[in-house]
């Protein structure tokens, strides 16, 4: 059996599979905001209870919203800021006794999707994530690429492509840089910028149900979003040429990317025709949970 989390910043989902991949058990529960020790008591307590439902032991995996750095052995780049800088792996092996492969939420979906989902026919996926952040991740044949640093596919923490003088320096991120990918194509980062340009805060949700309705700003907000996306898109097909691009994430349920995004892209990709798909995930916001089960493959 196989066990996956996904440790969010809300909540913490643990899925038990069996080695073909089918679904034993599920279950999710809130992530104990800014308290380590905490957070990872539910971790421990959520793979007893999905051990204990199913009555058999499993391999545990685990997707969370940063890495591990290979130098020390301890969280970096966590969105959930109360990780970093601890050395989650090596307290969990502890408390639970057995070993756990730890990797970037990003990963794990891009494994999820590359294993039975969108990718899984093809030899190069990148897998997107864009939701709260905007994260990435890069199979070859459904082999992770993680990398030397243990950033490969950080697609969110560059900066946008080819910026016009209006996006420029752009909003600060979290990293502690300007204009970072994040900033401009995360569900929070488009809301900002509908916000800047008419002076009304609403959710990602409401902008494009709005846009759905006939409303020319939500439209206009929209249009500056998939170009944005576009050009960021195009950055990554230019460097590792991927059979399909998938998008997870609360963004991806815009139906229109699909046909709207590839359609721009084509201005910025260095061919003179680009064969790359831009899918929706097949496995929904389970590809998190289930990618981090499949680390054990």
């Amino acid at each position: 059996m196989r066990i996956g989390i996904d440790l969010g910043g809300t909540k913490i989902e643990g899925i038990a599979l069996d080695n073909n991949g089918a679904e034993l058990y599920r279950h999710r529960i809130a992530t104990p905001q800014h308290d380590y020790e905490a957070t990872l008591h539910a971790i421990v307590e959520l793979i007893n209870k999905l051990e204990s439902e199913t009555r058999q032991t499993g391999t545990v995996g685990i997707g969370i919203p940063g890495a591990i750095s290979p130098g020390t052995d301890i969280v970096k780049n966590a969105n959930s800021t109360w990780l970093i800088g601890q050395p989650l792996q090596k307290d969990l092996q502890a408390q639970l006794n057995k070993p756990v492969l730890i990797a970037n939420d990003a990963n794990c979906f891009v494994i999820s999707e590359a294993t039975d989902g969108a990718g899984k026919d093809v030899e190069i996926v990148f897998g997107v994530i864009i939701g709260t952040g905007t994260g990435g991740g890069i199979t070859v044949n459904r082999h992770l690429l993680a990398g030397v640093n243990a950033i490969g596919g950080e697609w969110g923490h560059n900066p946008l492509p080819w910026p016009n003088e209006t996006e420029l320096p752009g909003a600060p991120c979290y990293c502690g840089k300007h204009g970072c990918i994040e900033t401009w194509l995360s569900g929070t980062g488009f809301a900002r910028d509908f916000a800047h340009h008419y002076g009304e805060k609403l959710r990602a949700e409401q902008i494009v149900e709005r846009a759905e309705q006939g409303d020319e700003e939500a439209e206009a907000s929209l249009q500056r979003y998939e170009d944005r996306m576009a050009r960021a898109l195009a950055s990554v097909i230019n460097i590792i040429d991927p059979h399909i691009i998938v998008l997870g994430g609360g963004m991806s349920n815009v139906e229109r990317l699909y046909e709207n995004v590839p359609t721009r892209w084509a201005e910025y990709v260095f061919s003179h025709e680009v064969h790359t798909q831009l899918l929706p995930n097949v496995h929904g916001d389970s590809s998190g949970v289930r990618g981090a089960a499949w680390l054990w493959d």
